[in-house]
C-alpha cells in the first residue's frame, strides 16, 4: 500500500429539501387547510478515526465527498426524510485544513474521534406553519437551505510515542525491524526509506509503545536537500525523540547535524525529551567502545546505548529505557 500523507478534496453536504405547499382536501372535512410538510435536512460529511487505517491514499482517487441532500415536504403535513450523514473514515492523526483561511477544523487522533467537516443544510417550511386568522390558505413555503461546501487539505500525521531520527544509513529502519514486526526496506544505500514507517514495540505482554520510522535527514535538508524535512511533521505528536547514529562514521558531528535540521523546522524540537542510540557497534573495536560511548555522551549531554540492530545485541535496555523515559513523561502531563 503506498503511503500517502497529503490529499485535498471537496466536501459538500446535502442541501435541506423544499418545504411544501398543500392543502388538505378530505370528504367531511372542507377546510382542511394548509397541509404543506417541511423538507428533510441535508446529509453532513463527518470524518472520524479508522484505527486500520495508515494513509490518505483513498482521497486521491476520490477527491470529492458529497452528501445527500434532505427529501422536500408531502402534502397531509408529511414531513420529508432526513439523508443521511456521509461517514468518511481516516487514519489516526489527520489534521483537516480549510483551503482557502488556512483555519484548521479538526485534529482526529483518537480511535472513534469524529468531526463535522461540512453541516447538512436545514430543511425549509411547509406552508402549514403559516396559516393565521388573518391567512388561511398561505401559498408560501421556504426552500431548503445549502449545505456548507469548501476544500478542505488533510495532512496525516503519524501517532508515535517515540520516533527514531539520524542521517540515511544509520540504522533506524533496521532497527524498527529488530524491535517490532514492522517491515521497513533495508539496503546498504543512501535513502532506502523513502515514507514514514510505524511498529508496536512489545516490552511485555502488558506494556507496548509505538514507534515510528522517520525517512533520513542530510545537512541543508531544511532547504530541500535530500528528502527535504516534509516527513518531519511526523514528529509533532512525537513524545520521545531517538537520535540513531552511527558509530563508525562520525556520531558527534551526525548528531549536531540532525539536531540543527530539528531546530531549522521547528525550534521546539530539540527541547523534547531523548535519548541516543549508537548503532553498529558491532563493528567498532572492542578497546575503543567505552571511550566512543563517553565521547557521544559529552557531545550529545544525553544517554546513550550502544547496540548492534543487525545483530540484536544491546537492544533490551534501550526498549526498557524508551518504556521507563514514557512512562515519566506520562506522569508530567
Amino acid at each position: 500500500m503506498r503511503f500517502i500523507d497529503e490529499a485535498r478534496v471537496l466536501v459538500h453536504a446535502g442541501k435541506g429539501g423544499d418545504g411544501a405547499i398543500a392543502f388538505l382536501r378530505e370528504k367531511y372535512r372542507p377546510f382542511g387547510g394548509p397541509a404543506g410538510g417541511d423538507g428533510g435536512r441535508g446529509g453532513s460529511v463527518i470524518f472520524q478515526v479508522d484505527e486500520g487505517m495508515s494513509t490518505l491514499l483513498d482521497f486521491k482517487y476520490h477527491p470529492r465527498l458529497i452528501a445527500r441532500d434532505g427529501e422536500p415536504g408531502r402534502g397531509k403535513q408529511q414531513y420529508g426524510r432526513n439523508a443521511d450523514d456521509l461517514v468518511v473514515r481516516v487514519p489516526p492523526g489527520t489534521i483537516v485544513i480549510e483551503e482557502d483561511s488556512g483555519k484548521v477544523l479538526a485534529d482526529l487522533v483518537l480511535p472513534g474521534a469524529s468531526a463535522v467537516i461540512a453541516q447538512g443544510g436545514e430543511g425549509g417550511r411547509g406552508n402549514m406553519h403559516f396559516a393565521s386568522p388573518t391567512r388561511r390558505a398561505p401559498r408560501i413555503a421556504t426552500p431548503g437551505k445549502a449545505g456548507e461546501h469548501r476544500w478542505v487539505r488533510l495532512e496525516l500525521r503519524l501517532v508515535a510515542e517515540a520516533g527514531l531520527i539520524g542521517l540515511p544509513n544509520a540504522g533506524k529502519s533496521t532497527l524498527l525491524r529488530a524491535l517490532s514486526a514492522a517491515r521497513p526496506k533495508v539496503a546498504p544505500y543512501p535513502f532506502t526509506t523513502l515514507t514514514p514507517n510505524l511498529g508496536r514495540v512489545f516490552v511485555s505482554e502488558e506494556e507496548s509503545f509505538s514507534l515510528a520510522d522517520i525517512p533520513g535527514l542530510i545537512e541543508g535538508a531544511h532547504l530541500g536537500l535530500g528528502l527535504g524535512i516534509r516527513f518531519l511533521r511526523h514528529l509533532s505528536r512525537t513524545r520521545l525523540l531517538v537520535y540513531v547514529l552511527d558509530a563508525t562514521g562520525t556520531p558527534g558531528d551526525d548528531f549536531a547535524t540532525v539536531r540543527g535540521e530539528l531546530e531549522a523546522f521547528d525550534p521546539a524540537l530539540p527541547g523534547r525529551p531523548a535519548l541516543v542510540v549508537l548503532n553498529k557497534m558491532d563493528l567498532v573495536a572492542a578497546g575503543g567502545a567505552a571511550e566512543l560511548v563517553s565521547g557521544v555522551e559529552k557531545a550529545t549531554n544525553l544517554r546513550v546505548f550502544p547496540i548492534s540492530a543487525d545483530k540484536h545485541t544491546g537492544l533490551e535496555p534501550l526498549v526498557e529505557a524508551i518504556a521507563t523515559e514514557l512512562k515519566r513523561i506520562e506522569s508530567r502531563t
